[in-house]
């Protein structure tokens, strides 16, 4: 079973709808997928509403779960947790943070934001992670994502080292933005061996982690 918390769909810069998204991911062997689409404060609400409608009609007729979520990207760093919190009040089940990739101007001080946050989830793609970053994460209980997409992948080993010394919990990602991005066990796999994770670590961030997260959620 596949676990994946961060794709997008034709709601910001993915290709498919949300419910085309889903049934693409059920066929391929996913369990459960996060639809968080790019967004700052505008649209928020209607972002959120037209996820979880789609998310809802997924979960009653097929056997996938499908969670309604945003990621904050680009967001002043000031404003994130005031964001967040919005978003969760708002029906956001899972709020990530479009983190300080190595590939894109994002501002400084956006991961750091992001973890301190309890109304955060997930640190997208954080790139180069510093070990202040990496605890507060550990205390706050948000997960450090490894990226499978092209770009954001570059910093998985310095993500995984870091989080090592500070205990955090990682979650591997899609970032799909079409089907062709989607995961598969295998694709999971590689890019979990990839970014130097031995077999107990590997059986942690694809199976273990996940569940912990959707505790978290109280989705599980």
């Amino acid at each position: 079973m596949i676990y994946d918390f961060h794709t997008h769909t034709s709601l910001s810069d993915g290709a498919l709808s949300p419910i085309e998204m889903v049934r693409r991911a059920l066929v391929i062997g996913y369990r459960s997928i996060g639809l968080t689409d790019h967004v700052g404060i505008g649209y928020l609400a209607r972002l959120i509403k037209e996820l979880a409608d789609d998310c809802a009609l997924a979960n009653k007729y097929w056997d996938i779960l499908a969670i309604p979520g945003v990621e904050l990207t680009h967001v002043p760093a000031a404003a994130i947790a005031e964001t967040a919190r919005q978003a969760k009040e708002m029906g956001a089940r899972i709020v990530i943070v479009h983190g300080e990739t190595i590939t894109e101007p994002v501002e400084n001080g956006t991961n750091i934001a992001a973890v301190s946050s309890p109304y955060v989830d997930i640190l997208a793609h954080p790139g180069l992670l510093t070990l202040e970053e990496a605890v507060t994460a550990t205390q706050n209980g948000v997960f450090l994502e490894l990226s499978a997409r092209k770009g954001h992948s570059q910093a998985n080993c310095h993500v995984v080292s870091v989080a090592r010394i500070a205990g955090a919990k990682l979650l591997l990602n899609s970032d799909a933005h079409d089907e062709k991005g989607l995961l598969t066990l295998a694709s999971a796999q590689a890019i979990a061996k990839k970014a130097g994770l031995n077999d107990k670590e590997i059986k942690d961030i694809l199976e273990l982690n996940p569940i912990s997260l959707l505790d978290r959620l109280s989705l599980e």
